[in-house]
């Protein structure tokens, strides 16, 4: 759906996100475990709610005024990649992550940017 070698997401609490202008349309893969929500007028992917994980909003990153901040983390998919497309991802994994590494993943993520903000 990114129409790209890559599809970026940003993970953030469903709580911290909100819509700030307009009303994207639901679009793309029609799941009704994912609604994924695009600008009406250009059609751009916005971001995605996940109905089995309510409490997170994955954002694409190319929606940030200034998207400078954010380096991939995790890379999944890998085994869909181009063979020229690498990222500085600190995880790669062939598909998605197996679900009982999510907890320590988010908190590993969470040090490293810690880490990062103390520079």
């Amino acid at each position: 759906m990114s129409a790209s070698a890559f599809s970026l997401s940003a993970i953030f609490p469903s709580d911290a996100f909100s819509v700030t202008q307009g009303e994207p349309v639901i679009g793309g893969l029609h799941d009704k475990e994912l609604a994924h929500f695009f600008c009406p007028h250009c059609t751009s992917w916005m971001f995605t709610r996940p109905a089995a994980i309510e409490a997170i909003v994955n954002v694409r990153p190319t929606m940030f005024d200034n998207a400078a901040w954010f380096v991939p983390f995790i890379e999944t998919y890998t085994s869909e990649k181009l063979p020229w497309a690498t990222t500085p991802a600190m995880h790669r994994f062939e598909q998605f992550p197996p679900f009982e590494l999510y907890e320590s993943l988010t908190q590993e993520y969470a040090a490293h940017t810690s880490e990062i903000d103390s520079r």
